[in-house]
């Protein structure tokens, strides 16, 4: 009598499972357990950090090449809004540079930009405060080649609101009369 009992409750449960249990066509897709959607999911903290640098990039910086015309009054009023970074080495700015711009070497830009170089190491190696992500930077060289790396590797590390004085060095003495790198 008992194994009677004990084989029908059990096709009662089999019959109970498959009722409640949906049936999975071709057509379906079965998810893992898990709350995230697929688009969201984060692999790695580099990429979410990439996500976020390429959200964050600003109407001012859709335009990656920068004009004098438009340079040169951020000079005349220069704001902590706009950062403008000549990237060449020290011994060519001593020949002349932009008004109110700061100096940051392309040999060093990587590292300074890294996330983990000290914004207080920073500051004391070159002399100004170490940009923000979110800050607007304009980088400048001597013809515009070495400042378009800067803008890219910026763009890597994580700041995404840069920008290329294509014309650099060459372009404002021309125009501001100071040919003083022949």
């Amino acid at each position: 009598m008992s194994f009677i009992k004990a084989s029908s409750s059990l096709a009662i449960r089999s019959s109970i499972r498959s009722a409640v249990r949906p049936s999975v066509s071709s057509a379906s897709v079965v998810r893992p357990f898990s709350s995230t959607q697929s688009n969201r999911m984060v692999v790695s903290p580099f990429l979410s950090e990439q996500r976020k640098s390429a959200s964050a990039r600003n109407a001012w910086a859709n335009d990656p090449i920068v004009k004098y015309d438009e340079l040169k009054p951020i000079t005349q009023q220069p704001t902590d809004d706009i950062l403008i970074v000549d990237v060449r080495e020290p011994d060519e700015v001593a020949l002349g540079s932009i008004p109110s711009s700061v100096n940051l070497p392309l040999s060093r830009l990587k590292d300074a930009l890294d996330k983990g170089f000290n914004p207080g190491d920073f500051q004391k190696e070159f002399a100004f405060s170490k940009p923000t992500y979110d800050q607007n930077i304009i980088f400048f060289c001597r013809s515009g080649k070495r400042s378009a790396n800067a803008a890219e590797l910026a763009n890597e590390r994580g700041y995404p609101n840069v920008r290329n004085y294509s014309g650099s060095w060459l372009d404002w003495s021309k125009r501001e009369g100071e040919d003083k790198d022949d």
